[in-house]
């Protein structure tokens, strides 16, 4: 269910914005939204599991207000993230 340290180091140098970048906004949702992506596959071979399923809404809300605080800081920050993770239309 958690990413491998592979993965995370590949999205932290994907989407930093400078060398050495690990907690810029753009970076945790990346991570996040990694996350998020590994729980949603788990919950489709494992309806009943209520207790990560409360998890993963927990992390949802905390994407959503680091997502309102990147809107409201640079839009178009903003905009290049969501375009470039694909979570939004």
């Amino acid at each position: 269910m958690s990413i491998t340290a592979e993965r995370k180091q590949a999205l932290i140098t994907e989407f930093a914005t400078q060398p050495g970048d690990t907690g810029s906004p753009e970076v945790q949702i990346a991570i996040m939204s990694e996350r998020i992506k590994n729980l949603t596959e788990h919950f489709k071979s494992h309806k009943k599991d209520n207790h990560s399923r409360r998890g993963l809404l927990m992390m949802v809300g905390q994407r959503r207000a680091m997502l309102d605080y990147l809107k409201k800081k640079n839009v178009k920050r903003y905009e290049t993230l969501i375009e470039r993770l694909g979570i939004r239309k």
